[in-house]
């Protein structure tokens, strides 16, 4: 077992590309084989994520089932004899916590996406190759690995909301896939120059020849260098984050995408954003995390009134989920800012509750598109009578999204307030102003969509399949597990943010 802890890491993150390589050769008029030996990756990748989670020693701490492999050696007149580049694959508690992200929205996921009907061999092909750059960025503790597998993540999204996407069409707003697509893809490749510029000076300036991280947090960088480098990571990985002003790529890309892609991008994709932030910034610039910290705050709070307010605004079901995702998003950063133990401790768990209750809300507004072919919340009324659990999973993850106890939102906004009340508590204030706007537009948007005066037009609808059926039971189940037994996701990250604030605070 010690031997396969030393391996489980690259298994994970090699499995889906060895898969995708594997359906190259499936002939194309056999979609049911792509299919099943899709559906097959995806189910032990949640299994592996889970038995990462599970085994994780917090009580230890620190990056555990290490492994590495050198690759290659950069000679230079400040290279110090060590190797340059390496695949050191490693997780702590919070990028554990990731990882079983990640899995859970990987297998979901795909079963969601057995309805795909052109061209599915290719779909599947991309769809694994995504989800294999999003396990590489988690669980790579090498920069130069860690931003080749961010690019892994980046490349797919293009041809998958393109081909099997759908356009957003109202008679005066129309969006189409192909803009929504290249519009995602234009801002995380700007956000990523920022981030390969900032890896690269801190290889020269680390001066120790290598992008290791847990070498090159041992390096004291000048505060000077930090203060100017820092705002490049928070601005690089925070537009993946949906960061405002730079989050209008989120909407346009979320609503473009097929179910199971957004599913993807709003649970686990945009979270790869606040991850580089807090792996990456905050481990190596401690200082200039101090300096920034408020601005990120302010930030924020800016992201959970104005995503809250614009979902208010919206008419399509995708734009509601996608706004309110931006919203979300803003607690993570505030939660991070805070450099606060509950605070820091609240983003991370803020991410792992919205990916999960994102996923469960565009699984169910796929469910409802493909049935009544529209996401127009004027046109859809009263459909807890046509749809039954549909309804009733909307319901869930609605009252998940505006934090009612005993649901995984809730922990983590208490979390989330408990740090800023106690560094930054004008604008904690903002972000309980955040939570009523969510309350008002959530309640109002199931009111009207569900429990409204029956459409007619409606009265052929059914539920879901029993596909579907499943995938939103096990993200449910995290849901109320999360909500009802949170002891154990805390204490995940405990230990790893514990480590974090005292480095940060032992460099000021």
């Amino acid at each position: 077992m010690e031997t396969f802890d030393n391996y489980v890491l690259l298994v994970i993150v090699t499995l889906p590309i060895l898969a995708a390589g594997l359906l190259v050769f499936v002939p194309f008029y056999r979609p049911s084989v792509v299919k099943r030996i899709a559906t097959a990756v995806a189910l032990g990748e949640m299994v592996l994520s889970f038995y990462v989670f599970t085994g994780y020693n917090h009580d230890v701490g620190g990056f555990q089932f290490f492994q590495q492999w050198h690759w290659l050696e950069i000679p230079g007149p400040w290279f110090f004899g060590e190797r340059a580049i390496t695949l050191a694959l490693g997780v702590d508690g919070i990028s554990a916590l990731m990882v079983l992200l990640t899995g859970l929205v990987m297998f979901t996921g795909i079963l969601v996406s057995w309805t795909i009907k052109g061209r599915s061999k290719d779909f599947f092909i991309l769809y694994l190759l995504l989800l294999a750059g999003v396990f590489g960025v988690f669980v790579s503790i090498d920069l130069f690995f860690m931003f080749f597998f961010y690019g892994l993540t980046v490349l797919p999204m293009y041809p998958l909301i393109g081909v099997w996407g759908s356009s957003s069409t109202f008679k005066d707003f129309i969006r189409t896939k192909e803009y929504g697509a290249m519009k995602l893809t234009l801002f995380l490749v700007a956000g990523s120059v920022l981030i390969w510029i900032t890896l690269i000076a801190t290889f020269v300036e680390g001066g120790i020849g290598t992008f290791g991280l847990m070498e090159l947090q041992n390096v004291q960088f000048s505060p000077t260098f930090q203060n100017i480098f820092f705002p490049f990571l928070v601005v690089g990985f925070g537009v993946l984050a949906g960061m405002w002003p730079f989050h209008t790529w989120s909407p346009d890309g979320h609503v473009a995408s097929p179910s199971a892609v957004s599913m993807v991008h709003a649970g686990v994709v945009m979270k790869l954003g606040a991850y580089g932030i807090l792996r990456v910034g905050m481990t190596l610039f401690p200082d200039g995390a101090q300096v920034w910290m408020p601005v990120l705050v302010s930030i924020g709070a800016v992201n959970v009134i104005y995503g809250a307010v614009a979902a208010m605004g919206q008419r399509d079901l995708k734009y509601v989920i996608s706004y309110s995702g931006v919203s979300h998003m803003g607690y993570v950063l505030m939660g991070l800012g805070t450099l606060h133990h509950a605070g820091i401790s609240g983003a991370v768990l803020q991410m792992f509750s919205h990916g999960v209750m994102t996923a469960l809300f565009f699984l169910v507004v796929g469910a409802i598109y493909d049935r009544a072919r529209t996401r127009d919340i004027d046109v859809l009324e009263g459909l807890v009578k046509r749809t039954g659990i549909i309804a009733w999973l909307f319901l869930v993850a609605g009252l998940a999204s505006l934090g009612l106890p005993g649901l995984s939102g809730f922990v983590a906004e208490l979390l989330v307030f408990i740090g800023l009340f106690q560094t930054y508590p004008i604008l904690g204030a903002f972000g309980v102003i955040g939570v009523a706007v969510t309350a008002v537009y959530t309640l109002r948007l199931i009111a009207r969509v569900f429990f409204g005066q029956l459409n007619e037009k409606w009265g052929d609808q059914v539920g879901m399949s029993r596909v579907e059926g499943a995938s939103a039971l096990i993200l449910v189940g995290f849901i109320v597990l999360m909500g009802v037994f949170p002891f154990p996701f805390i204490q995940s990250v405990d230990k790893a943010v514990g480590d974090l604030i005292i480095r940060i605070v032992g460099a000021a």
